[in-house]
């Protein structure tokens, strides 16, 4: 017996790749609903080898059906998560709107499953920030171990993180350099992107940091571990889908890089590859399409006493929101549901 699902938002960039994950890791639905907005009535999406038309998701019943997968953006699921969530249908949310509500859980599913049980407090879970989901993967098996004191990270996110107008601006901008006339003034980013990276994602705050770097120390502490101090310096770079992150670790104890390596290599969502040559690791190019995290340039920092340093490439639009989404439904099913 599977269940009822929704996907709301199946016309963009996450929801497309939400209806192709349920289909390629088998979730068992017995029915699916893709809805969207007035203006994309009736477009078709596949899942798997069916195609679907989109209904309206205004006035849609929710009742009767078990999960509801969104990712429509904040405005939306304020109006239309509680909704779905009286209706008695679990919704698991895609924005940042619930990430920080103390009675909704923030989960991925390598790191903390057991607060999917707090769902029942709103019925609503929340899918952490993408650039947060990939780095917790890699920070918690560590952190197991020996203990995680603080984190630095650099982030270096790819334009799909920002929608298809962002990767429509890449594309148009990278050809208007080569063709005279033809150059595209920057609107969805505030300076050109194309040959350039931007350090400035989501609007800035009071104390200098953007909004960004603010949800990945944050979300980190909550999914984590609150006592890990986290700075972050987060930039927009001209890379299609993939995100980046050179990430440089404080332990309260000694790690030795090669076990570190070895924990890495047995954690869940993860795939170590780490030579020490050339090419021996993972670019965002390589991971698009994958489930995997992958951690590459692991080795000692020598500037503090207890340091590591590696590098995380993860494909945003699948563990940074669409298949942690789908695991999150997984981990549902299997804790709580138990019906699939």
């Amino acid at each position: 017996m599977g269940y009822k699902v929704v996907v709301a938002g199946a016309t963009g960039n996450v929801g497309r790749e939400m209806l192709n994950i349920l289909a390629e890791r088998q979730f068992p639905v017995d029915e699916i609903a893709a809805l969207a907005s007035r203006r994309s009535l009736g477009t078709e999406v596949s899942f798997g080898d069916k195609t679907l038309k989109t209904k309206d998701i205004e006035g849609f019943d929710f009742s009767g059906y078990d999960i509801a997968l969104f990712a429509i953006g904040s405005e939306a699921t304020k109006k239309y998560a509680p909704i779905a969530a009286a209706q008695g249908c679990v919704v698991i949310d895609n924005s940042s709107l619930y990430r920080y509500d103390p009675d909704v859980p923030l989960v991925v599913p390598e790191v903390n499953p057991e607060a999917v049980d707090g769902y029942t407090k709103k019925n609503i879970i929340a899918n952490p920030n993408c650039s947060t989901a990939q780095m917790v993967v890699a920070l918690k098996p560590l952190h197991d171990r020996a203990k995680i004191k603080r984190v630095v990270v650099s982030t270096y996110q790819s334009v799909s993180g920002s929608g298809k107008d962002a990767i429509d601006e890449l594309w148009n901008q990278t050809k208007g350099m080569y063709v005279p006339g033809q150059e595209v003034d920057p609107k969805v980013y505030p300076k050109q992107i194309a040959f350039n990276v931007i350090p400035h994602i989501d609007v800035f705050l009071d104390d200098g940091s953007t909004k960004e770097e603010w949800k990945m120390v944050a979300e980190t502490k909550k999914i984590v571990d609150p006592s890990i101090k986290l700075t972050a310096t987060c930039v927009r770079v001209p890379v299609f889908v993939g995100h980046s992150e050179a990430i440089n670790i404080e332990f309260e104890e000694f790690l030795d890089e090669d076990e570190a390596r070895d924990i890495l290599r047995e954690a869940p969502g993860i795939l170590v590859v780490d030579k020490r040559e050339d090419g021996g690791y993972v670019t965002p190019v390589e991971c698009v399409g994958d489930f995997a995290t992958f951690i590459s340039r692991i080795r000692q920092d020598s500037t503090i006493e207890n340091g590591l340093n590696l590098w995380c490439v993860s494909d945003n639009l699948r563990k940074g929101a669409a298949l942690n989404a789908v695991q999150i439904a997984e981990t549902l099913g299997k804790r709580c549901l138990k019906k699939g």
